[in-house]
């Protein structure tokens, strides 16, 4: 099988939504996946409050936290790892090398918080789609002569089944609160109940429970006669029992037993072959 890398955490994307801009110069042709961009993030923006990876002998290639902080604003603009190494004039293998340090954690969380605000102009993009559709050319021979406007109706299905998986997917997030959830629930529940009181399924619940303390009480009489033999005493011996007798009229030999307890000795089917042998 192949082995998968586990992505690092991403931290939740910000409340403040990215700013994107409609570059084309029609409002309506705002529908393709590359209609919007990331306006890079300011100086003051929070995205590039974090602490960079300090070099304390700098070279002629070092990659200086200023750079660090222009590549993290780049990326979250474009969301190409490759355009943004070009645009600090550094290669991508530096900066991958860069955030592999021990001491890169900040930057590695602020690379992955870029990616994440990148994809707004994906997502939005996207979404515009499935809004309003996208105008197609109807052509005949060879001439456009009209325009009409499709949408995408697996796209359309695709934002519901994600953004409201509790009314759109009925096989994803079911679990408390979603109907069919409920329904399977109280199903099982009422199912439970009858079980449970069935009288029969009753009796054999008791039956059996019987037999577990039944079994129990008779291990527990028979270490109790070891240890009376380990001790020298013969229980089966005439002197035991007219010693016991004696007791018993005298009020010092305990009584207890097992229907004293309201326990009913009932014997396995295999017990009860031997039982009836005997």
């Amino acid at each position: 099988m192949t082995e998968k890398r586990t992505p690092s955490p991403r931290p939740s994307r910000s409340t403040q939504r990215p700013i994107l801009r409609n570059k084309r110069k029609i409002p309506r042709q705002a529908t393709s996946n590359v209609a919007f961009v990331r306006e890079t993030p300011q100086p003051g923006d929070p995205l590039l409050d974090f602490a960079p990876v300090v070099t304390p002998n700098q070279r002629k290639n070092t990659i200086t936290p200023d750079l660090q902080r222009a590549f993290i604003a780049h990326l979250a603009a474009n969301g190409i790892v490759i355009e943004a190494a070009r645009h600090i004039g550094r290669s991508a293998e530096a900066l991958y090398r860069l955030r592999l340090r021990p001491d890169a954690a900040g930057f590695r969380m602020a690379w992955e918080r870029a990616l994440d605000w990148s994809m707004t102009r994906l997502e939005d993009s996207a979404f515009a789609r499935a809004l309003n559709g996208e105008e197609k050319p109807i052509l005949h021979v060879g001439k456009v002569v009209g325009v009409e406007r499709r949408h995408n109706e697996a796209l359309v299905m695709f934002f519901l089944r994600t953004r409201l998986p509790h009314r759109y997917d009925q096989q994803k997030e079911v679990g408390p609160g979603h109907p069919l959830y409920e329904k399977v629930a109280a199903a099982y529940a009422e199912e439970r109940r009858r079980i449970d009181n069935d009288p029969a399924n009753m009796a054999r619940s008791r039956r059996n429970l019987d037999i577990m303390v039944a079994r129990w009480y008779k291990a527990f009489m028979a270490l109790w006669e070891e240890r009376l033999a380990l001790m020298g005493i013969d229980t089966t011996g005439t002197a035991f029992k007219a010693r016991a007798e004696e007791l018993k009229q005298k009020g010092f030999w305990p009584r207890e037993t097992p229907e004293q307890f309201g326990i009913k000795i009932h014997l396995s089917d295999e017990e009860q072959e031997p039982q009836a042998e005997r």
